[in-house]
């Protein structure tokens, strides 16, 4: 197999920001007992999914040419996905939220590209490839979910998150990291999760990212696709989990139709979901996802676009009915009476764009030190500044290279030597550039002239505030760190080394389809003496021989039987697998 990932056109046009989160697969780190783990959980998918699933899964795992026997590789996998549109990258455990959704906007698909243990092989709360390439990578064989998927990554991509998001997305990565890796002691999961809880527990405003969060988890993680009566799954992580796949359908899982209800509805990662949503079809999610956008302030803009921006102490955009962007970290807004922001501060490095392209000459090495600007209407002028034509500039005495003072409706008064003015297109002003100026409210000075030029933005309101810059060109944004952890990566033990030989010589046997029954017999004895807590190997022995009545398959059965007594917990996945044959 081809260790990491084929490029195509899709990954090549990435932005950088985004190829940062993007890690070699490394296939050669999977053990026998990983491609053991993947096969299980293939085979019993298959089986129980073709029942229940939406019918384009089972389709589309011939579609992206993901195999049952052996984990798919990034290499083989966008081989076919450039096929419907899409490409595959394998990134490490969670990325942040405004990545991940991004990445969907590019058509690409995340995948982590790490796989559960044995021990957590019905369910984990870290991503997987389980996850990920058995449970989203299917369902975008269908058009109108793809087209979603994508749709939900462009408006997903611009949510204005909060610096809890920020905290709460760290707390979450660090316990799906510990509970995935073996060995965890557990007073450390039992700390992270207390820390989530408290998290989670805390009461906070709910912010953009974390409604189309619960969004996306109700639809491309845990969705439901026909009637509450006889629901079909579609979501990744019904998909994927072979404990709640079977969970969902049963009668104590309350069902309730989707809509806009479900961005409100929060849900817990560390276990099954008590409810459901079902959408009539992959079109209603559009419905629902373009509902939601309307309430987003990407759309709204406004007062409150810029104080979730100012909230959220991150990079983030707002843009003026000029078409004039700026972007920048937000720290300050002056309001009018009818809460209309008048005035406007960023701190730090700023950038200037119009139509996601950034202004010449005023990138972060003029806007060192933040931007401000008065935004409306002046006083006593019905028209707006933006609306003035040569004309009516002379009228009110902007002429270039000559001093102006002037008074917005607000009470924000400007003073200084008017430079040079920037329009847009459709030839409205949208900045005006002042040196030796002063710009003061009340009793507050807001610019001074030892300040530098003061470059005056042009609107008279904000029409649209999302995260992120409007051109990601502006900043630099790969040199930050990714992320406070990393996954911790299994070292593997002599006696487990041993193990893995057992099964990836189990697994010769099968792909050979040969049958040396005094070889496996051998590996049974070691297996039933040395590891007697392991019962996937014992399966998969009884795979091979359990069509002839011998007494070695009588006493693997037995030996299966002995374990489902011992353990308990287990007893269903042993049923499973012995149903499978």
């Amino acid at each position: 197999m081809t260790t990491g990932f084929e490029s195509n056109e899709l990954i090549d046009r990435l932005p950088p920001h985004l190829k940062q989160y993007i890690k070699p697969q490394n296939y050669e780190q999977y053990t026998p007992i990983n491609q053991a783990v993947w096969r299980f959980v293939m085979r019993k998918n298959v089986d129980y999914l073709s029942k229940v699933a939406h019918e384009s899964y089972v389709e589309g795992l011939k579609k992206t040419g993901i195999s049952i026997n052996e984990i798919p590789s990034m290499y083989g996998m966008n081989r076919i996905l450039k096929e419907i549109g899409w490409a595959a990258v394998a990134v490490d455990g969670f990325i942040p939220p405004n990545a991940f959704m991004e990445f969907q906007a590019y058509k690409i698909l995340v995948i982590a590209s790490d796989i559960r243990q044995l021990e957590n092989i019905e369910y984990t709360p870290a991503p997987d490839i389980i996850h990920e390439g058995a449970g989203h990578a299917p369902i975008i064989a269908s058009p109108d979910y793809a087209e979603y998927l994508r749709r939900f990554g462009e408006i997903g991509a611009k949510a204005i998150s909060s610096a809890h998001d920020i905290e709460m997305y760290e707390a979450v990565r660090e316990l799906s990291i510990l509970k995935e890796a073996e060995g965890t002691p557990q007073d450390k999961i039992d700390a992270a999760e207390a820390k989530v809880l408290q998290l989670q527990e805390k009461e906070t405003e709910p912010s953009e990212i974390s409604l189309i969060r619960n969004l996306h988890w109700w639809t491309v993680e845990y969705g439901m696709v026909g009637t509450v009566e006889n629901p079909k799954i579609y979501g990744a992580g019904l998909l994927s989990s072979i404990g709640e796949s079977e969970w969902c359908m049963k009668e104590e899982v309350k069902k309730l139709p989707y809509s806009i209800d479900a961005a409100y509805q929060d849900f817990d990662i560390t276990k099954p979901q008590p409810q459901l949503y079902v959408t009539p079809d992959f079109a209603y999610l559009q419905e629902v996802l373009e509902e939601f956008a309307n309430t987003m302030a990407v759309r709204k803009g406004g007062w409150r676009g810029l104080k979730k921006l100012i909230g959220s102490k991150q990079i983030g955009t707002i843009e003026l009915s000029t078409g004039l962007q700026i972007s920048g970290v937000f720290t300050k807004m002056i309001q009018n009476d009818d809460n209309e922001v008048v005035y406007f501060e960023t701190e730090g490095e700023t950038a200037l764009a119009y139509r996601e392209k950034e202004m010449i000459g005023h990138g972060v090495n003029r806007h060192t030190n933040g931007f401000r600007s008065p935004l409306g209407k002046l006083k006593g002028i019905n028209l707006t500044i933006e609306n003035m034509g040569p004309r009516d500039l002379q009228a009110y005495n902007f002429y270039d290279g000559k001093p102006i003072s002037f008074e917005f409706e607000s009470g924000i008064t400007v003073e200084g030597l008017n430079v040079t003015g920037m329009r847009n297109l459709n030839g409205k002003l949208m900045l005006i550039q002042f040196t030796n100026c002063w710009v003061k409210y009340k009793n507050e000075v807001l610019f001074s002239p030892e300040m530098g030029d003061f470059d005056m933005a042009v609107g008279e309101d904000i029409v649209s505030a999302f995260t992120g810059p409007a051109d990601y060109h502006s900043f630099d944004l790969v040199t930050h760190k990714a992320s406070e952890t990393e996954t911790i990566r299994i070292q593997i033990s002599e006696e487990e080394k041993v193990l893995n030989k057992l099964y990836s010589q189990v697994r010769h046997f099968r792909e050979s389809e040969s049958q040396n029954e005094a070889l496996l017999s051998g590996i049974f004895e070691i297996l039933k003496n040395k590891y007697r807590e392991d019962w996937l190997l014992s399966l998969e022995i009884y795979e091979l021989i359990s069509r002839k009545n011998s007494e070695f398959s009588e006493k693997v059965l037995q030996h299966l039987n002995d374990l489902q007594a011992r353990k308990p917990k287990i007893t269903h996945l042993i049923q499973t697998g012995l149903q499978l044959l």
